[in-house]
């Protein structure tokens, strides 16, 4: 079936329009998706192709030009609206925050480096957490407080009633233990 054959049957049965896009999604997403290199941007973008040619494939008529031009001008038209839009944002930001691209991006790199760093620091504090469930209560119980609660060999002995010293010694002890289980593990 052509092009022209299948458009009339689209016309007459919309749920047809699944042909259409199975024909050209692949070529349409990849002329987006080499306009604007991201594949986030590039799906948006092409569903509002297609979306949009759905609406309208009952006014196409053939007059020069196929309906893969069509979703092409269609797709090119949706690619400068993005960028429109985009470029519209990024001057009402600047406009808002007086603020030029280039330090915006500087402190947004710094933001995602810190943020990378944070999530590498939650990353072994988990592993830590799962090697130290692993020790024996009163190892978890002592090491917990003193490092994820901040208190202090007093107030531990009071929390656990247990004499100051022998919290030292768990301490002490577990420490060694968690350090020997994470070494192992190759994770300090």
């Amino acid at each position: 079936m052509d092009e022209k054959e299948l458009l009339e049957r689209i016309k007459e049965n919309p749920s047809l329009f699944s042909e259409l896009f199975k024909l050209y999604y692949k070529s349409i997403f990849g002329y987006i998706l080499r306009r604007t290199g991201s594949f986030d941007e590039t799906a948006d973008i092409a569903a509002d192709t297609f979306y949009k040619a759905f609406l309208h494939v009952k006014n196409f008529s053939y007059r020069g030009i196929s309906i893969k031009v069509w979703l092409y001008r269609i797709a090119t038209n949706e690619i400068n609206l993005h960028f429109r839009k985009q470029r519209k944002r990024n001057s009402i930001f600047e406009r808002s925050f007086g603020v030029n691209r280039e330090k915006f991006q500087f402190f947004l790199n710094d933001d995602r480096e810190e943020a990378e760093a944070e999530m590498q620091k939650h990353k072994q504090y988990l592993e830590v957490l799962q090697q130290l469930r692993m020790l024996p209560v009163k190892y978890q119980e002592v090491l917990s407080l003193r490092y994820f609660e901040g208190k202090s060999n007093r107030e531990i002995a009071e929390i656990l009633d247990i004499h100051e010293g022998t919290v030292k010694s768990i301490l002490s002890r577990g420490l060694v233990k968690l350090r020997e289980k994470c070494n192992q593990n190759e994770l300090l």
